[in-house]
């Protein structure tokens, strides 16, 4: 370059190089069964493909009820659409026949008795990880934990503790309820070899009128009753590992204490003038919006700044359904019933249901399906009331074509806002009964209220 040529701009964002796939948008496989003969993944090019039944299809499903050319797929202003071909038993997307659809990320689509998802980046890296939790991809070493559940996302979760355990950074888990914060907050602790215990408490939990002497300790005399001194959470976690979880209902007050502890590692026990040292590891949880809290005045920003030192996202079941059939099998194990074998209605059942209350509810499924099923199969008749009711309607026919609908602003268009958060205070933060008001899919619902930063859990009694 001569001193009259002016270089091109270091670019935020710049395109990766050829090889990295993370860009790479793809079907991944949910369930089917004789899934071990099947790929787990499908990437898909700009071009056209067709899926079938047919070895020259692009992409080539050999499984039950598939069409030799049941589908084809198209880019459209960069958007992928599919299209039946008239195939003998349709296209299903999240649930519905439709002739013609624009698919979104995690998008459920089923052909003939395969149930896969479209996602817009990572196929290759899903592609890596079997349904059962095989590894196939030999260059991928298991992830460090044996706790932790689940195929390409959990996996990169797994990677991520590996790195921070060893560090002192305090620990933001992000999630909803029953997604698994506690478990991942236990691995940080048990990688971290802090000599310390691992010490757990529910700031939901805990009335606001004892919060702060739970949480900080007391000295004799404090107050009526205080007969003798209280070691408090917070010290009793001296050495080790504490977790704040629902962090968010946290009192201003008892928040204030807090960050003393954060600045300085020390405890002013309630009652005491002369503060007390402690050194632990903090790692916090909450399933709300810390960010909004704060624009509210409800939650202090020096003490988020604290707390925030790194943040770890945890996915909702509904976001990493490729893991049910793992975690199913996990949970029949740990509850002595592994023999137990599950048909294809069983699975689809499990795979169109959203989880409100995530791996914790999958769990609460598996436990009454153990305590109550007397053969070796699992059927759908053995599928709880709530998930027989989601799967009301499944496979119903959309009419018309959404794919020009959409593209046009007109079928796809979201409800506003404040209509969705009406509808969840009118259905207590029930997403499906939101979805039959609006007659639309409930996963489509909840792509709306990720778009809004709207948790449903909001609107649920407690």
């Amino acid at each position: 370059m001569t001193e009259n040529e002016t270089g091109a701009m270091q670019r935020y964002g710049a395109a990766r190089s050829a090889g990295d796939d993370s860009q790479q948008p793809g079907f991944v496989l949910l369930y089917a069964e004789g899934f071990a003969k099947l790929p787990t993944a499908w990437p898909i090019t700009q071009h056209k493909s067709v899926i079938g039944r047919d070895p020259d299809a692009e992409i080539h499903l050999p499984v039950e009820a598939v069409s030799r050319r049941h589908a084809k797929l198209t880019w459209e202003k960069g958007r992928l659409s599919i299209r039946d071909l008239n195939s003998t038993n349709g296209v299903l997307v999240d649930g519905r026949q439709v002739q013609a659809c624009v698919l979104e990320h995690n998008s459920e689509v089923r052909i003939g008795d395969a149930i896969l998802k479209y996602v817009d980046h990572d196929c290759e890296k899903y592609g890596r990880h079997r349904v059962d939790g095989t590894i196939i991809d030999s260059a991928s070493s298991p992830p460090p934990s044996g706790f932790l559940v689940g195929g390409y996302q959990i996996y990169a979760i797994a990677r991520e503790l590996e790195q921070i355990s060893k560090t002192n950074l305090s620990v933001m888990l992000l999630g909803e309820s029953g997604t698994g914060k506690e478990v991942v907050a236990r691995e940080i602790h048990r990688m971290s070899e802090r000599s310390g215990p691992f010490v757990g408490v529910n700031c939901a939990a805990i009335p606001k009128n004892l919060l702060e002497s739970e949480l900080f300790g007391y000295k004799r005399g404090a107050f009526s009753g205080a007969d003798r001194d209280k070691l408090g959470i917070i010290r009793s976690a001296h050495e080790g590992t504490l977790l704040l979880d629902e962090i968010g209902d946290m009192p201003l007050d008892a928040q204030v204490k807090l960050l003393r502890v954060l600045q300085s590692k020390e405890v002013y026990p309630v009652g005491s003038t002369k503060p007390e040292t402690v050194d632990l590891r903090v790692i916090c949880a909450t399933h709300r919006n810390l960010r909004q809290m704060q624009d509210d005045g409800e939650f202090r920003q020096d003490v988020f700044a604290r707390l925030n030192e790194y943040q770890l996202p945890l996915p909702p079941l509904r976001d990493r359904k490729e893991d049910v059939y793992m975690l199913l099998q996990a949970f029949l194990k740990r509850h002595e019933r592994p023999d137990l074998a599950v048909n294809f209605h069983f699975m689809t059942g499990l795979l169109q249901y959203d989880w409100p209350y995530n791996v914790r509810e999958l769990e609460a499924c598996v436990k009454r399906c153990v305590a109550l099923c007397d053969k070796s199969l699992l059927e759908e008749e053995d599928l709880p009331a709530a998930i027989r009711e989601a799967m009301e309607g499944y496979g119903m026919r959309v009419e018309g074509t959404e794919t020009d609908e959409q593209s046009k602003g007109v079928a796809g268009a979201p409800p506003s806002e404040a209509q969705l958060r009406s509808l969840l205070q009118q259905h207590d933060g029930n997403v499906a009964a939101v979805g039959r008001e609006l007659g639309k899919a409930r996963m489509q619902i909840h792509r709306w209220l990720k778009r809004y930063d709207i948790s449903p859990e909001d609107f649920r009694e407690s």
